[in-house]
């Protein structure tokens, strides 16, 4: 059992928010995912304040080594959220964090607000991957913007805070303790690094909708190690680790750079069942890990004694 922010859970994979549609997935697999359910928490896709349609198809690209996405967030809005989907999320057998974004500090903090009063959410999770108007960045790449949102929104919730970080920002450990220093109880990271495909044909017209859109998968991984372990050197509150990962040694990669928690995300679309595959593997590699720990203890052990022996 793992203790995250309060919050008990039973191994340290949970899902990228807005990469495993649980909704739909149990209309197809029925109460047998409910049975064999592959998170110890479910992250819920971002809500926004107003519904959004999402961006223009085609949304998805494939790349090598990795999936570049340009959906726009669809969703109900908070509105919907809490009146169609959230009663569908509170009947999983695992925490729910719920993931917002807004493109004003008042939107969030309406956001966070109404979420404060559900006793079926868990934690909140702040996507600050969202342009800052007056400055041009997104507000999770300038520390001074991101402080000033969480400092705003920190008091309106006792729920436990999650602010998940961008990857596209100069400096990520930066970004991470000034969330922590305004009272953020955790940060996740990365988030999809900013990508583009050109259509076929030649030319230099975008194939996506969105026109630009977020780099996920493989191909990933090793600038998410580098960011997790960047970010651990700096905070002390626990940090959910993501990025390109595919088996069960990924995830313990990232535990041993920093991270508490292992999100899966891209893998889950390729295999829905990935998240509890790649617990089990974690679970195997952590107990052959201790086994070879204390087969190493004890073979020093002898040693010791043998010279010790010599020695009288």
């Amino acid at each position: 059992m793992i203790d995250f922010c309060a919050i008990t859970l039973a191994h340290p994979i949970i899902n990228g928010s807005g990469t495993f549609d649980v909704i739909a997935a149990r209309r197809v697999f029925g109460d047998a995912l409910l049975q064999a359910f592959p998170f110890s928490a479910f992250v819920s896709k971002t809500i926004t304040l107003r519904p959004r349609e999402g961006n223009p198809p085609p949304r998805l690209w494939e790349a090598q080594a990795g999936l570049i996405n340009s959906i726009g967030l669809p969703n109900r809005g908070l509105h919907g959220y809490l009146e169609h989907d959230l009663p569908q999320l509170a009947a999983l057998p695992v925490p729910l964090i719920t993931n917002v974004m807004g493109s004003t500090a008042s939107e969030v903090a309406r956001l966070v607000e109404a979420l404060d009063e559900r006793e079926e959410v868990a934690a909140i999770e702040l996507n600050v991957s969202c342009p800052n108007v007056r400055t041009g960045l997104d507000v999770g790449a300038d520390p001074r913007s991101l402080g000033t949102l969480v400092r705003a929104v920190r008091p309106l919730t006792r729920k436990p805070l999650i602010v998940k970080l961008t990857p596209n920002t100069a400096d990520v450990a930066a970004v991470a303790l000034a969330a922590e220093a305004e009272g953020a109880d955790a940060v996740s990271l990365i988030n999809t690094l900013r990508a583009t495909a050109l259509a076929p044909g030649g030319g230099a017209r975008p194939w996506l909708g969105g026109g630009t859109g977020g780099l996920s998968g493989p191909a990933i991984r090793t600038i998410a190690l580098a960011q997790v372990a960047a970010v651990a050197r700096g905070v002390r509150i626990p940090i959910v680790g993501m990025g390109g990962v595919t088996r069960g040694e990924h995830a313990l990669d990232l535990m041993a750079a920093g991270a508490t928690l292992v999100a899966v995300g891209t893998e889950s679309f390729r295999d829905p069942a990935a998240g509890g595959r790649i617990a089990e593997e974690l679970k195997s590699l952590q107990i052959a890990g201790t086994h070879s720990t204390n087969v190493n203890a004890s073979q020093a052990q002898v040693e010791v004694d043998v010279n010790s022996a010599d020695l009288r």
